[in-house]
């Protein structure tokens, strides 16, 4: 019987895995910050989205994705990380308790 060496195409976990921050209870109250990275006319859909949320939650208030900076994907693992912290240090400043940072299909 010949026998076959099977290795998987999934290959080794490169980074530790560290659970999501926990949800908030509701949105009322708290501030909302939009992301976008130019993919899927979220000009288009962030307004719609921004408005329903708004009108479930009378209290929201929502930062758009037109006050953080354009956050088009990228393949310099170092740019990515940069851009992910001073995007974070403004999401801070500007009192942002979340952040919806995609839409679409």
């Amino acid at each position: 019987m010949e026998r076959h060496e099977v290795v998987s195409p999934l290959g080794l976990e490169a980074v530790e895995r560290i659970g999501g921050a926990p949800r908030l209870d509701t949105l009322d109250g708290k501030t909302i910050g939009e992301l976008w990275n130019g993919v899927f006319k979220g000009d288009h859909t962030f307004p719609i989205i921004r408005r329903l949320l708004q009108r479930r939650f009378r209290a929201l208030k929502v930062v758009p994705f037109t006050e953080f900076p354009h956050a088009p994907g990228s393949d310099h693992p170092a740019k990515q990380r940069e851009l992910a912290q001073r995007t974070a240090e403004m999401a801070k400043a500007k009192g942002c308790d979340a952040i919806i940072s995609g839409n679409g299909a």
